[in-house]
């Protein structure tokens, strides 16, 4: 067998064992949640850069999943739309912004660590972590000059814990697990250029 494989199956043994674990328990369980509070554009060089403020409460399957080994993916999803008069309305580009909240027990520090840029942050404390994850500050999203020049735009922001890096199965059974379905509402605002 496989080492990536043997993690796999590891990582999988112990989600189901929490989740089994969970459901058993009584119905007095923390949901959890994520909300966008705000979020703004501002052109910095040339580049359309986001500013925004999060909140992120984790369920307490998830935070159990963490606590116990299992790294955690938060993810932001960005659209930019294009505003047409006649016709519906044109996705020009969308990013997806990963994240990795992972709790190491030996160093009992939380790491957070940008799946896209590969930088990572050590955190004291779950709040601390969450919070830095929940303060996004001149995230470069889109440089202007691809923008079609006399078009409106307007922004969509959302955030959710994603499930997309685990195993087909255990995708499935959080599926059906309200406490792994957080993700925030979409938050509209106007490009402003």
């Amino acid at each position: 067998m496989t080492r990536a494989l043997l993690s796999r199956c590891l990582v999988a043994a112990v989600l189901l064992s929490l989740a089994l674990g969970a459901a058993a328990q009584s119905g007095n369980d923390r949901q959890g949640f994520f909300s966008v509070r705000s979020a703004s554009t501002r052109l910095l060089d040339g580049v359309h850069v986001l500013d925004s403020r999060l909140q992120l409460v984790l369920s307490d399957e998830a935070l159990d999943a963490l606590n116990n080994g299992v790294a955690l993916t938060i993810e932001l999803r960005l659209e930019v739309i294009r505003v047409r008069r006649f016709m519906p309305d044109a996705l020009d580009a969308d990013l997806d912004v990963r994240y990795e909240l992972e709790y190491r027990p030996l160093s009992q520090r939380y790491i957070v660590r940008n799946l896209n840029s590969g930088h990572q942050d050590s955190f004291a404390t779950l709040y601390s972590a969450l919070n830095s994850l929940g303060r996004i500050d001149a995230l470069p999203i889109v440089d202007d000059a691809i923008l079609e020049p006399d078009a409106r735009f307007r922004m969509r922001l959302k955030a959710l814990l994603s499930t997309r890096q685990y195993p087909a199965p255990l995708r499935m059974l959080f599926f059906w697990r309200d406490q792994w379905q957080l993700q925030s509402e979409w938050f509209e605002w106007q490009l402003d250029r």
